[in-house]
Parts: structure tokens; sequence; C-alpha cells
């Protein structure tokens, strides 16, 4: 087993192990916590559309949106800022290219919203053309999202009409427009006042459920495997290396003259060519003087 001191082999085993270090303490529970993530959020929405619709206020008593009360439907009477429109980019909308339309929206309590009033698709150059939102007081529902963040934090695009930003953010409409939104922002419901193309109401991690618990255990499966296939390796050498000495044996023991016929051949194993051929002379003269003396005793 010394081989395995042997640089090349040390690189191997270090890789090897290092490798399913990282799939059972990195990659796997990275895969079991996305699945959890997507079960809870799964879950909100499911208690949230069975719940009704609850005046804001209710659920947001102060200035930031309650991680626990995503997704729940609220209501919110108040006014549509003018001129304070904001598009998020990189969007999708029905597999195409799309941006979302922020809108500031000032309550009746004086606190201002950012309202994500939906998708229109991109155009190839310029800024879509979109429904303006409803000037007077009105009253939209929709749901409760915290802040996304940006993960290159990019600033606002200002050389265009509308200014554009890269993420679902009330703190990018703050820096876009000025206003101070609250933190969260409330997704329009379908049919809403000043809704433009809702926002489907699904797990932002999106895929089908169990999916990051099989890419757990396909991380799990590859640890499982690399350390099998070390073994693996490591035997098929130690075979190769048996062989060679077996091999190697062979010559010695041709190269020094032992018979390998085996215990039926002529001379015993081990026994050298030359005092086989001896010995052979030997009998062949003792049967000689033999027959001499025969010979004498009949003549006298």
């Amino acid at each position: 087993m010394r081989f395995l001191l042997r640089p090349g082999w040390i690189a191997l085993i270090v890789g090897v192990l290092a490798f399913v270090v990282a799939c059972y303490t990195l990659l796997a529970p990275w895969q079991f916590d996305r699945e959890s993530e997507r079960d809870a959020a799964q879950r909100a929405i499911d208690t949230a559309n069975t719940t009704p619709p609850v005046p804001f206020a209710t659920l947001v008593p102060g200035d930031e949106v309650p991680a626990d009360l995503v997704w729940r439907q609220v209501s919110l009477t108040g006014e549509f800022l003018p001129g304070s429109d904001v598009l998020v980019r990189l969007r999708t909308l029905d597999g195409g290219p799309a941006l979302d339309v922020l809108t500031a929206m000032r309550l009746t309590d004086g606190r201002t919203v950012t309202v994500d009033r939906g998708s229109v698709p991109a155009v190839d150059r310029g800024i879509p053309t979109f429904a303006p939102a409803p000037t007077g007081q009105v009253t939209v529902e929709g749901r409760l999202r915290t802040n996304e963040t940006d993960p290159n934090s990019r600033p606002p695009l200002r050389d265009a009409a509308v200014p554009q930003v890269y993420a679902m953010d009330s703190r990018e409409l703050a820096a876009a427009t000025g206003l101070t939104p609250l933190s969260g922002v409330v997704t329009l419901s379908a049919g809403t006042p000043g809704v433009l193309r809702a926002i489907p109401v699904e797990v932002p991690t999106g895929g089908a459920p169990f999916t990051n618990f099989s890419y757990a255990l396909q991380w799990i499966t590859f640890g499982a495997v690399a350390i099998v296939a070390l073994g693996i390796f490591i035997r098929l050498e130690l075979l190769q290396r048996k062989g060679t000495r077996t091999s190697r044996g062979s010559l010695r023991d041709a190269l020094s003259g032992r018979d390998e016929d085996g215990p039926d051949g002529a001379d015993g194993p081990g026994t050298p060519a030359g005092s086989a051929g001896q010995d052979a002379g030997a009998a062949a003269g003792e049967a000689g003087r033999s027959g001499d003396d025969r010979a004498g005793s009949g003549r006298s």
C-alpha cells in the first residue's frame, strides 16, 4: 500500500475526499434547504388563497411588510402618484421577455406603498407602452411581497423616459423617484383597478415539487459513487502490482534453470538441468560395467 503515498495518488485521494465532503456538507444540504423554502412558500400561498383580503393597515401597521405574511391578500385605498412609474427589467411573460411596472400609491393614512401593477411585453427598442394608473382615490387588492434584491447591485437606468431597475424592490423605486415608500411591495390581483397583466401566484424558485429533493439525493449518490470508485481504483492497482510480482518471479525461475514441468517430469522441480545429465551418465556407466562383469564370468 506504499504506492498510495505517491504524489499522484495523494492528489487523487484528496480530490475525491474534497468532492465527497462538498456533496455531503454543501451541495446536498443546499438542495434540501431550497426544497424546504419551496414547501414553506407553497404552504403560504395555499393559506393565502383560502383567506379573504383584509385592509393593508391591519397586516402592516408599521413601515415594513412582515416576512411571515408574504402572499397574504390585502386591500389598499389611496391614490396612485403620477410620474412614479418604474420598470423592472429582466422579467418574463408567456415565456418571452417582459418588464414589470412599479407605481407608488399614497394611502389614506399618509404612507406610500410600492405597487407592482403587473407585466408588459418587452419591445426591441425603447419603452413599451402601457396603460397609466387610474387617477383619484381607488381601492385595489393585491398580495404582500417582500423586497427582491439585485445580486449585482446595479443602479437604476435613468436615460429613458421611465426609470428602469433590476429588482422588484421598494428601495429601487425610492432611488429612482426620490419617494420614501415603506419596505415591501404589493402585487395587484387580476381584475383590480390599475392592473396590467397580473403576476402569477407561484413559488418564486419554480420547478415541480420535490425537484430540489431529487437533486439532493443525486449529490448524495455522487458522493457515494466517488468513494466506491476510489476503492475500485486502489483494488485494481493492488491486483496489477501483485500480477507484476508473479510475472517477475516466473522470469527469475526460467533464468535460473528451474523446471516448471511439475513432479511428473523427468526432473523434480528445482533440479538443475546439468545435475540431471550427470546423474543419467553415471547410471549408464554403471550399467556398462555390470555388463562387462557378466561377460567375463561367461568366458571363464
